[in-house]
């Protein structure tokens, strides 16, 4: 929201400060720091939520298509999605796809 709300929306830092210290629990120093980390990187906020998105969209593919059914393994899905760490979301995809059909 702050991203948007900064580069989108026209608003000021204080704006941005103002509505993280409402709807967080950050300490000052830690919204001055993400407050001056939006203002920097214009979209990386927007990134995190674009995997965020991905993951649950995979997850929710892989808890339907498994042939595990009510016993889908959470801890496992996990597992592959961070032991592999960073990469395409595309390429996380494909290995989910292959997981949920392995499983």
């Amino acid at each position: 929201m702050v991203d948007t709300g900064l580069h989108a929306f026209g608003w000021s830092r204080q704006q941005a400060v103002d509505y993280l210290r409402e709807n967080t629990v950050m300490s000052d120093s830690e919204i001055s720091s993400e407050v001056d980390r939006y203002i920097e990187s214009p979209g990386q906020a927007l990134a995190y939520m674009v995997g965020r998105l991905e993951i649950q969209r995979l997850r929710a593919e892989a808890e339907a298509e498994t042939s595990m059914g009510d016993r889908f393994d959470v801890k496992g899905f996990h597992d592959l999605v961070l032991r592999n760490g960073a990469m395409p979301l595309s390429t996380l995809g494909n290995l989910v796809v292959a997981w949920s059909e392995r499983v």
